[in-house]
């Protein structure tokens, strides 16, 4: 199977990111492994508790793609930045009590052992 790895860099309602590397990842999984790493201030995008008035929940879109197998990762340093802490995983496959389900904060070199093993990337970035 083909492996596709989506980098995202913006941050949750700053741009429409986000959504779009959801489509792309949920039409992706139908044929493809799908990684998504988050870096910079795409770690924002998996919190809990997202309440957006005229968005679509982007926390809630990416654990719905961890569901489905998507693995997404969030850089390790970006996330200590922003207030993310990673602890021992939990029992909903995450590491950080601050994230939906399933998905886990990891360092540059999960990002690149993701590239180097990927058949396409697709970075999302400004």
């Amino acid at each position: 199977m083909k492996t596709l790895t989506i980098v995202l860099t913006d941050g949750p309602y700053i741009s429409e990111y986000a959504e779009i590397a959801c489509k792309l990842a949920e039409n992706a999984l139908e044929r493809y492994h799908v990684n998504i790493f988050l870096y910079l201030d795409a770690v924002h995008i998996p919190k809990k508790g997202q309440n957006p008035s005229f968005f679509i929940n982007t926390g809630e879109l990416f654990a719905g793609l961890a569901e489905k197998g998507a693995v997404i990762r969030a850089c390790a340093r970006c996330a200590a930045a922003r207030g993310y802490i990673a602890e021992e995983e939990t029992a909903n496959g995450s590491n950080c009590g601050d994230y939906m389900p399933g998905i886990k904060i990891s360092s540059l070199y999960e990002l690149s052992e993701m590239l180097s093993k990927s058949d396409r990337v697709i970075s999302l970035s400004r």
